[in-house]
């Protein structure tokens, strides 16, 4: 089944240049240039991934992007015209799955778009324990004391490339790879926000880790545990 994408852009031109590339490359498309038909195409098209535009006539995307994630989490890629490293981190922090300076090349957007496809849609199903914890990597989900928490995309990435490696210490640069493409200078408070937030679903005492452990002036290690 071919992914589908909703692309959000208040400009004609760029709309339909990205959406005949893509639907050449094999992908469904939805158009919306607003926010509010945005949320209404998120809502009813239910499409696998988002490229949103910074800059809207009814809004912004940093907002839009909250709402998005209120609904459903799906990879969500910044398109915009702003460079700022401010706007940059923002996008991020929000939990962005990348964000894309225009004027970009097709092609460009292309194998981002398909990076952040592959370490959300194509892991493996079954099931890990760490300590309490169930995860389900087919559900995208924590269960812990009977009581089942979503990843988010971020997260879900994150936990995977710590199990992979599970027992051995993952540096900051490996992780930030695995969440984000191109340069990865910036990147490391956000990293740490993602972190945090994990460490809150998977740990008895998120802020006392027994599994999710610091490593300092290198990265991160998660304990092993044994798989079901």
């Amino acid at each position: 089944m071919a992914r589908k994408i909703l692309i959000v852009d208040d400009e004609p031109a760029l709309q339909s240049m990205v959406g005949e590339f893509l639907k050449q490359a094999g992908y469904e498309t939805q158009a919306a240039m607003s926010c509010r038909d945005a949320a209404e195409a998120f809502r009813t098209g239910t499409p696998d991934a988002v490229l949103l535009d910074v800059m809207l006539p009814d809004g912004d995307g940093f907002s839009l992007l909250a709402k998005l994630r209120q609904m459903r989490d799906v990879p969500v890629l910044f398109l915009s015209a702003r460079d700022e490293d401010e706007a940059r981190l923002r996008g991020l922090g929000l939990g962005a799955d990348d964000y894309i300076t225009k004027p970009f090349l097709p092609q460009e957007l292309l194998l981002r778009l398909q990076a952040v496809l592959r370490r959300v849609y194509q892991e493996p199903s079954g099931a890990a324990k760490l300590g309490d914890a169930e995860i389900d990597w087919g559900k995208g989900t924590v269960r812990r004391a009977g009581e089942e928490t979503a990843l988010t995309a971020k997260e879900f990435a994150l936990l995977k490339k710590l199990w992979d490696a599970r027992g051995n210490i993952v540096t900051v640069d490996a992780l930030c790879s695995a969440l984000w493409d191109g340069p990865l200078v910036g990147y490391e408070n956000t990293l740490m926000v993602h972190i945090r937030r994990l460490r809150e679903k998977i740990e008895p005492s998120p802020s006392k880790p027994q599994f999710l452990l610091t490593v300092r002036g290198l990265g991160y290690r998660l304990e092993r545990e044994d798989t079901r």
